[in-house]
């Protein structure tokens, strides 16, 4: 971020640049610019700072709430698979969202894995598998086997 509401071009670093279009979505404000030198354009979110969440681990151990971290994972698991990156935030806004919403400073890592599982089941049942065998930690085919049994059956 430059003085005031100025932003650098992330391609050239240009520091004017003009908003094109501006939308607001539940708890972000969405930016589409245009850099004035280069003529690129990029996407910015403002976001509100909420007070943080605090995700309970497996093991017990506390960690702030971190987007970015969950949106590598659900990235992961959507790698080559036709989900754009405005879908991506639009689930991780909903899960985020639904996470605060609940009224509790702490969540459990195991809440917010079956949220991301149910939003993908939703999406794309080939990402949800890939995120559900790093979460669910499968250790052999026939539990792989059995997500995928589970799956086809709720198709059917």
């Amino acid at each position: 971020m430059v003085k005031g509401d100025e932003m650098r071009c992330p391609y050239c670093m240009h520091e004017n640049t003009k908003v094109v279009d501006k939308r607001d979505t539940p708890d972000a404000i969405r930016r589409r610019r245009e850099c004035l030198k280069c003529g690129k354009r990029f996407t910015t979110y403002e976001r509100i700072e909420m007070s943080g969440l605090i995700v309970v681990k497996k093991d017990g151990r506390r960690e702030r709430f971190d987007r970015n971290k969950l949106k590598i994972g659900i990235i992961k698991a959507c790698e080559k698979r036709p989900i754009s990156n405005e879908m991506i935030d639009e689930m991780i806004d909903e899960i985020e969202t639904e996470l605060r919403n609940k009224g509790n400073t702490e969540v459990s890592s195991r809440s917010i894995g079956e949220l991301v599982m149910k939003k993908l089941k939703k999406i794309d049942k080939i990402a949800y598998i890939r995120f559900a065998s790093v979460y669910r930690e499968f250790t052999d085919i026939e539990s792989f086997q059995n997500e995928l049994e589970k799956l086809l059956k709720s198709k059917r």
